[in-house]
């Protein structure tokens, strides 16, 4: 893709990057339809960081910053006040934001936007609680594996090595099950005939029936015929239920953080995105073309390709427009020959 008239203006004379006339041309359309909700979020690159806004209703791009280290608290300020300007200098408020669960965040937030709604991504949250259960179901994999009693080599002869080796094949039956089912420990919603299979490989295992049943209680906090207050409560009670259950508490520590609280946050704000999925199909697309350049990548390579994909965020619709008449064209043409 040839770059626009006004990139490539900048180009030749040398006197701004890509970039710069990104801020000052692509931001200005692209707020023109600003809806008020953005979605912040960073992408490591090798050595560089890309920190990236993107709108979180429209799924457009507005600012991004290429840092040759990892990002602070000064950077996280300096990148949001920087929009911040661009938004006063329009007119335009901020209504929300959402990111995921990382501390680089909730203070820079507070510190240049305010008393601003913050959502914490719901797929990041529950994420991190899913990756928490499948990795004790592992744990219980490993100890049944440990059970397994040892054999002789060739064929059991006795009696008790027979014994032996019925044992070890039923434990390995439960290893596999195990293994291959494990995900209808975090399926949001099971079948009957998924919730008979999953009856059948806890068996004998309480510890994991309580962890489903949990995973049950976080999956309706985020159910959307509920306030914020009404899930916090409920909240509340599960974390007692939690901490009465001394063999799963150490499992669901993620059910204590503060983040839990604010991926609930959406609840109460409609218009709020539940996910920062926004900029994360961004940062996708980005690793998709730095697959192919992995080792020739420099910062100016990186600022190059982010506005190679901004230009073609502003180029959409016009594509689209140039598509359908192409489309209609080809259909006319086709009718007209099927006439005679």
């Amino acid at each position: 893709m040839s770059p626009s008239p006004r990139f490539r203006t900048g180009w030749r004379r040398g006197k701004k990057k890509a970039e710069d006339y990104i801020s000052a041309d692509y931001l200005t359309e692209a707020l023109s339809t600003f809806s008020g909700y953005i979605a912040a979020d960073e992408l490591y690159d090798g050595p560089f960081c890309v920190l990236s806004i993107v709108d979180n209703r429209a799924f457009k791009r507005l600012v991004y910053e290429v840092l040759d280290h990892d990002p602070k608290h000064e950077d996280i300020v300096r990148f949001f006040g920087r929009f911040q300007r661009a938004l006063e200098s329009r007119g335009l408020h901020l209504q929300g934001i959402t990111t995921d669960a990382s501390a680089l965040y909730p203070a820079a937030i507070a510190a240049v936007f305010g008393n601003v709604p913050h959502q914490v991504c719901e797929f990041h949250t529950i994420a991190d609680l899913t990756k928490a259960i499948l990795k004790a179901v592992s744990a219980v994999r490993r100890a049944l594996k440990a059970k397994m009693p040892r054999l002789a080599r060739g064929r059991p002869r006795t009696n008790a090595d027979r014994s032996l080796a019925r044992r070890k094949k039923r434990l390995q039956r439960r290893v596999t099950e195990l293994f291959d089912h494990r995900h209808l420990l975090v399926r949001r919603h099971c079948t009957a005939a998924q919730k008979r299979r999953l009856e059948q490989i806890t068996r004998g295992l309480p510890h994991l029936r309580t962890l489903r049943e949990i995973m049950t209680e976080v999956y309706r906090l985020f159910d959307n015929r509920c306030h914020t207050d009404t899930a916090l409560q409920k909240l509340a009670v599960l974390r007692r239920r939690v901490r009465r259950f001394k063999g799963v508490g150490k499992t669901l520590q993620t059910l204590f953080s503060p983040s839990l609280q604010k991926a609930l946050t959406f609840l109460s704000n409609a218009p709020l995105p539940a996910t920062s999925n926004a900029v994360e199909r961004g940062n996708r697309r980005h690793r998709k073309m730095q697959k192919s350049v992995y080792r020739v990548r420099s910062r100016a390579n990186i600022r190059g390709r982010i506005a190679l994909d901004m230009q073609r965020d502003a180029q959409a619709v016009a594509r689209t427009l140039t598509i359908d008449a192409l489309h209609s064209a080809r259909a006319g043409f086709t009718q007209e020959l099927t006439l005679y």
